[in-house]
């Protein structure tokens, strides 16, 4: 219950009713939603991530008379494994059921409702192990169309593949037909709407989508390809998404004038028209397989998430360019899709969790059909966010600032509040500002947060972009400390308490910090990259060449990796560290914070290493999201000279 006149407390010991439990157990993770034309007519269905249920992707489905329910039973769970990271795991083929990726086996299955799934692909060997990802209906409308990704023991290869919807191929590989080839990655498999053309995007090491792709379009005919051709793109274009305007013509996102802006190829006469240029972004780094963040409406108009810095949806004439926003104020999530007139989408704002939701064209009017949280938030807990802009040394940084907010208390006049820096991983990432129980957790109690979307993060042009080219753990680190230099400076923040936390990258980057500066008190890191040269050859196949842009190429740029990473630099770490690591992670392995873990013992700095047993690249149970969540709070309140409520204390090696 909120007081009538609010106490008078330090920043870091207020009361606050939002707890760890209540970010694990009602921050279910919204994802992947899309349409399923069953037989009682159009349903929405989408993806969610159940920390209590041990990290498990259910698949939900909303009928017409809004009943949520389960389309699966509690042993399925639906995730693919493509690229560590994941992609699209499902589409419903009409008449059939829906085809999804199984998390155990990583193969695909058919649920028709009639029983328990049945598989359509082989089951993985010791020898062979296929992944698949980013179904579409295939024209024949009895097949659907997917990436797969093939291990043999350490070679790996994808493929663009057709898998018949009969069962035909469970048994057999010879029953699926290989549609395109060749190259180290594929996305965006995209069949024409008369089933005459294939659409998709293709590259090799050491691009990253994001570096540059090419589209591709290809004659298809039943099972197999021909004539592929490449209508645009280049080491140094990245092409998004491509989509089907009609049978002559694809749309899809290029950043060829330095923004990601709408194109139309022809593919036949070579044609090309900019649809809406401006600059602005019109996607987003390709880091999960299946991503949309633009549909084509039935009467051609284009429904797209666009914006710089932030993420906004507008729907487009494709002839004028002419546009109207939708649903302002809100953030959307790049996995848009249409049905008529429908967008159904993911969104949140400052005052409200990300949502999946469904908002009419024409109208604007927008309707939650389930949103993250089991109950509304008191908003009155939750910070109102502002865009922070600062000069680096190479130009403009920006950020979000959360600033400590509760209603049942105050701080004593003339108290700054302490502040956590949050890193995004990526690095090749953006920060969207939207109601968040996580940042909430800290900032009901005191703490402000500041997320900062350091050079090198998307959604403010190419050229923003670039910047941290070869130049991963200075650009990152120089801007971290002019956000938070730039807080204190302007009276916002106490300058002598100052953490950074952050995951992956964005745990590489607090680490970095710490080592290069003297700004921050204390660093919490999860998962992160700390030694270079070992994690250039023990990570998985997607990123395996991610470091050749964001450092240099090996063996030529060797010293810089060395030189580069936090491990070298321990010895100028003078400050408090918390680091948290899954036993099961591919991509960062344990080894990474293993070894600043053995080196700070070695030094004698305060520290503190926590391992999670069965967790990956990123939290899903709700038993460690609890234990990181509270770590990391009663570690910054041990380290700025506060004992936050309402958590067990921490003990530092």
């Amino acid at each position: 219950m909120t007081q009538t006149t609010p106490q008078v407390s330090p920043y870091g010991t207020w009361i606050s009713p939002i707890t760890a439990a209540d970010v694990a157990k009602g921050g279910v993770h919204l994802g992947w939603p899309g349409f399923a034309a069953t037989g009682t007519g159009e349903q929405i269905w989408w993806e969610e991530g159940r920390p209590t249920e041990g990290g498990r992707a259910a698949l939900v489905g909303q009928s017409a008379d809004g009943t949520n329910r389960d389309v699966l039973s509690p042993t399925w769970s639906l995730r693919s494994r493509i690229h560590e990271y994941g992609a699209r795991p499902w589409v419903y083929v009409p008449g059939s059921g829906v085809v999804f990726t199984f998390w155990d086996d990583q193969r695909l299955y058919l649920y028709d409702e009639s029983g328990e799934p049945r598989p359509l692909t082989v089951a993985p060997t010791e020898h062979v192990r296929h992944m698949y990802g980013e179904p579409v209906v295939a024209p024949d409308g009895v097949s659907v169309i997917a990436i797969r990704e093939t291990h043999r023991g350490s070679d790996i290869d994808r493929a663009i593949v057709r898998v018949p919807v009969d069962g035909s191929a469970a048994e057999t590989d010879e029953a699926v037909s290989i549609l395109a080839s060749g190259h180290r990655f594929f996305a965006f498999p995209r069949p024409s709407a008369d089933g005459s053309h294939l659409a998709y995007t293709a590259w090799d090491h050491p691009q990253m989508p994001w570096d540059g792709t090419l589209l591709y379009v290809a004659d298809l005919d039943g099972t197999s390809a021909s004539n592929h051709r490449v209508l645009a793109g280049s080491t140094t274009e990245s092409l998004m998404q491509p989509e089907w305007a009609d049978d002559a013509h694809v749309y899809a996102v290029s950043d060829r004038s330095g923004w990601w802006n709408l194109y139309r190829f022809g593919i036949d006469d070579g044609s090309v028209h900019a649809v809406a240029p401006r600059e602005e972004e019109f996607s987003t780094p390709l880091w999960l397989l299946g991503f949309t963040t633009y549909g084509v409406l039935a009467d051609g108009r284009i429904a797209a998430i666009h914006g710089v810095g932030e993420q906004r949806l507008s729907v487009i004439e494709p002839t004028t360019g002419d546009s109207r926003e939708l649903a302002s104020g809100h953030s959307f999530v790049e996995v848009l899709q249409v049905s008529g007139s429908r967008i159904l989408t993911i969104a949140g704002s400052l005052n409200a969790e990300p949502a999946v939701v469904v908002i009419d064209a024409d109208s604007g009017e927008l309707t939650i059909v389930k949103s993250a949280a089991d109950e509304e938030p008191d908003p009155r807990f939750f910070s109102e966010a502002y865009a922070f802009t600062v000069t680096g040394p190479d130009g403009d940084v920006h950020a979000w600032v959360y600033p400590p907010r509760n209603p049942n208390f105050v701080a004593p006049d003339g108290e700054r509040p302490p502040y956590i820096a949050l890193v995004h991983g990526g690095p090749t990432a953006c920060s969207l500002p939207v109601m968040e129980a996580e940042t909430a957790f800290f900032t009901s109690r005191g703490i402000g947060v500041v997320d900062i979307n350091y050079g090198g993060s998307s959604g403010y042009g190419r050229e923003y972009r670039e910047r941290l080219r070869e130049k991963w753990g200075i650009v990152d680190v120089v801007d971290s400390v002019a956000i938070v230099q730039g807080l204190v400076d302007a009276g916002a923040a106490d300058g002598a308490r100052l953490g950074i936390r952050g995951g992956s990258a964005g745990g590489w980057t607090t680490l970095a910090s710490l080592v290069t500066s003297k700004v921050f008190s204390a660093g919490a890191a999860s998962y992160p990259v700390t030694d270079l040269l070992p994690f250039a050859t023990d990570t998985h196949d997607f990123e395996a060449r991610y470091l050749d842009g964001l450092i240099g190429p090996l063996p030529q740029s060797r010293d810089r990796y060395v030189e580069r990473s936090p491990l070298t630099h321990l010895g100028n770490l003078s400050v408090p560290v918390l680091l948290l690591q899954g036993d099961d992670d591919k991509v960062v392995p344990p080894s990474q914070p293993a070894a600043v873990a053995a080196e700070l013992a070695r030094k004698g700095i305060p520290h503190k290493y926590i391992l999670f047993a069965g967790e990956q690249h990123g939290f899903r149970m709700a038993e460690n999201i609890i234990t990181a969540l509270e770590s990391e709070l009663a570690f910054f309140g041990k380290v700025f000279g506060f004992d936050p409520p309402g958590v067990p204390a921490i003990e530092l090696d």
